[in-house]
């Protein structure tokens, strides 16, 4: 499929998480089988665009186009001066935020809060498109089915959208009430999928390959966006990628790979938020590599306390060569959790 001018390797995405899909993420996840991935989101208020964490957020350096950029904010103006900020940049496509559920955005009136204000949303759409049209870069729109159960308007907004000039939607089947919990629906997905021609992509516990192809199904949707569950197994990309071609499964990847993928994961990270940061922030990403395999609580635990890189890295290494004189595989004996985690919006509540 393609965004505007660009084609997409694949349809399977990887999502926007604030404090997760940072650079290095995003390309770890690339490399192992995503076809596209949205950036964190980047707020529209110009005071915080130079702080140290938004000039992370909009490092493009190395990145494998299409660049994709999400800008979040509550005033049409302020959001299309963001859109041509991050388009200077290096954004290639810039997708508008209205599925965040954080407290701290909407009680700001962005993110998923702006479902609630339909003429506010599409004001904002509309000038972030004419922001955009002359640089030839697509816009795109992240929502959820609704502000609550009986507010669902996802398919209304999706119509005036597309009339606006958005070029791809992607519907996460929750509404703002409920946050991360209960499990996602496809109807919505499936409605607004019906009613426009541009592109929809269906997001919310997708969290295997049978999940997938089975949302695929429900839904008629032309891509897939994976969050949480990518989140310590970024080679879901690659699994779910060879079971919708090949009806099978991929084996589960060697403990030496995983290993390997890690290492450069966190080299990538130090080198992007320096020791101080970069040591500490890796943690979580390291916890989830291990959450659910032997020894991985106290690693974790054990882990928690180093402070340089040096001693992260090899703590992490030590780990797995220990690992793999238990097991050749990731998936021998392991099972991972459902996505349906601990929401991991920390980042979401600030710029």
């Amino acid at each position: 499929m393609n965004i505007g001018p660009h084609f997409l390797a694949n349809p399977l995405f990887v999502a926007p998480m604030a404090g997760v899909t940072d650079r290095p993420f995003r390309q770890l996840c690339r490399r192992l089988g995503a076809g596209y991935a949205v950036s964190e989101m980047i707020s529209s208020r110009p005071d915080l665009w130079h702080t140290p964490k938004t000039t992370r957020r909009a490092n493009h350096e190395g990145e494998p186009g299409p660049i994709a950029v999400q800008i979040a904010g509550t005033e049409p103006a302020l959001m299309a001066d963001a859109a041509r900020y991050n388009i200077d940049r290096g954004a290639q496509i810039i997708d508008i935020n209205m599925g965040c559920p954080a407290k701290k955005v909407c009680n700001k009136w962005a993110g998923s809060a702006l479902m609630q204000d339909p003429r506010l949303a599409l004001a904002i759409v509309e000038a972030v498109v004419s922001a955009c049209a002359p640089r030839g870069v697509p816009v795109t729109l992240k929502m959820r089915s609704g502000w609550s159960q009986g507010h669902r308007n996802a398919v209304a907004l999706a119509v005036q959208a597309q009339a606006a000039g958005v070029q791809m939607i992607t519907v996460h089947g929750r509404t703002r009430e409920q946050g991360y919990s209960g499990l996602a629906e496809y109807d919505t997905a499936a409605a607004v999928k019906a009613a426009v021609s541009v592109p929809v992509v269906a997001n919310g516990d997708i969290d295997s390959p049978e999940k997938a192809l089975a949302v695929l199904a429900a839904t008629g949707a032309d891509a897939l966006m994976i969050g949480r569950a990518a989140q310590g197994r970024p080679w879901i990309f690659r699994e779910i990628a060879h079971f919708l071609a090949n009806g099978s499964h991929l084996a589960p990847p060697l403990v030496a790979e995983v290993k390997q993928w890690a290492m450069l994961h966190l080299q990538d990270h130090y080198e992007l938020y320096g020791e101080f940061l970069g040591v500490r922030s890796a943690r979580k990403h390291i916890g989830w590599y291990v959450r659910s395999l032997p020894g991985g609580e106290e690693f974790r635990r054990q882990m928690n306390l180093i402070e340089n890189c040096i001693s992260q890295v090899a703590a992490v290494s030590d780990y797995f060569d220990g690992l793999n004189q238990r097991m050749d595989r990731i998936g021998d004996g392991a099972s991972y959790p459902s996505n349906r985690l601990e929401s991991t919006i920390e980042g979401e509540l600030t710029a």
